[in-house]
């Protein structure tokens, strides 16, 4: 069911926003609240809308619920009685250990607001902005994949949070061409090899290959003493997203390998997750799959293939994702209030999840994964 409407003046947000009423005379302008899970208002806006993308989808936003209990509630200048024109998507995180805040989006590598730069997108913020302190927000945060929101954000008094590195491999040209793009030594001749030793590719969403999947996470994960999301995540995020999941696994002699967990949505892909067993590395197999499902995305139709989020400080996966497209672009997370607490408290995090998996039996850190993502979103 929807919410019942609220209504902020503009006015009133910008004062309560720490943004002067006296920067602009608009008139005032009605927000309302939308469940996205409830109202299918806005699955229409997200097929339809040139910036939405997989992590818009309400399949990933009841995958995000089933597994955290997360919220989703999206913002609107349009009344239920009314298509929604815009729209703007955000989670409502309430956690014990790390407070409550309202996110666009958890878990998500970017999550573009479903309107433009002008005054309908500052009347949504001024309105969240307003609403913050009675809420008990720690912090809004935003995480735009367009630029041009950039200037906006910054006269609302948001402060870069993190930024990132994006990765997206133009599918335009023939599969030939992508393949020669590729680099010849990290690519090209490790797809080639594994095809030469037998690496077999298999496809599809039932629960052994789930399993198969997982242990690849577990191992992985533990390898850089990190927890891996939950089980039940991945089980939902199948099950939920039904077709738009492409989940692939390498075996060798019945042995997985490596696999990977892309999506698609309306013309583009998504490379979610990617894990594999280090010892059968020499066979190329992370290559051959991630080949694979360029392949599959081109033959569905894709225009692009993107490669997700890399942490600047990241080289090792950064100079990886450039063998597959030299091209790349920022990508900054915004919050406001800013504060520089927020980067050291994330740091000290995740410093102290990491020593605490150091240690951790590989058969416990599936346990701390999930007792703790769902306070990390």
């Amino acid at each position: 069911m929807t919410s019942p409407p609220q209504q902020t003046s503009l006015q009133e947000a910008r004062v309560n926003s720490g943004v002067s009423a006296g920067e602009s005379k608009r008139p005032s302008a009605r927000v309302y609240e939308v469940d996205p899970l409830g109202d299918p208002r806005w699955q229409n806006l997200v097929e339809r809308h040139p910036r939405a993308s997989v992590f818009h989808h309400v399949g990933w936003l009841r995958a995000l619920n089933r597994t955290y209990g997360y919220e989703p509630v999206v913002f609107a200048a349009s009344p239920p009685t009314s298509d929604l024109e815009n729209g703007m998507l955000f989670c409502r995180i309430r956690s014990w250990l790390t407070g409550k805040r309202i996110v666009s989006l958890p878990f998500s590598d970017h999550c573009a607001p479903l309107c433009e730069p002008d005054e309908g997108f500052e009347s949504l913020i001024c309105h969240l902005l307003a609403a913050r302190a009675g809420q008990g927000w720690k912090y809004l945060e935003l995480r735009p994949i367009n630029r041009s929101f950039e200037k906006a954000v910054k006269n609302l008094g948001f402060k870069p949070a993190v930024r990132y590195v994006l990765h997206r491999v133009d599918l335009e040209p023939t599969v030939e061409e992508i393949f020669g793009r590729l680099n010849k030594d990290s690519v090209q001749r490790r797809v080639r090899r594994a095809a030469r030793a037998g690496v077999a590719e298999v496809c599809g969403n039932s629960q052994g290959l789930l399993r198969d999947f997982y242990q690849l996470l577990l191992r992985t994960r533990g390898r850089h003493n990190l927890p891996p999301q939950p089980y039940a995540w991945f089980s939902n995020l199948l099950d939920c997203m039904g077709e738009a999941a492409d989940l692939r696994l390498a075996y060798m002699k019945n042995v997985p390998l490596a696999a990977v967990l892309v999506l698609h949505f309306r013309g583009k892909s998504y490379y979610k997750y990617g894990c594999c067993d280090e010892r059968f590395h020499h066979l190329g197999a992370m290559p051959f799959l991630l080949w694979g499902a360029i392949v599959k995305a081109k033959l569905i139709g894709s225009k692009t293939f993107d490669l997700g989020r890399t942490g600047e400080d990241h080289r090792g996966l950064i100079a990886f994702k450039n063998h597959w497209t030299p091209i790349s672009e920022s990508l900054t997370y915004w919050q406001c209030p800013a504060s520089q607490s927020v980067t050291f408290i994330e740091d000290w995090k995740q410093r102290i999840v990491k020593s605490v998996c150091a240690r951790a039996p590989e058969r416990l850190l599936a346990t701390v994964g999930t007792l703790l993502y769902r306070h990390a979103g």
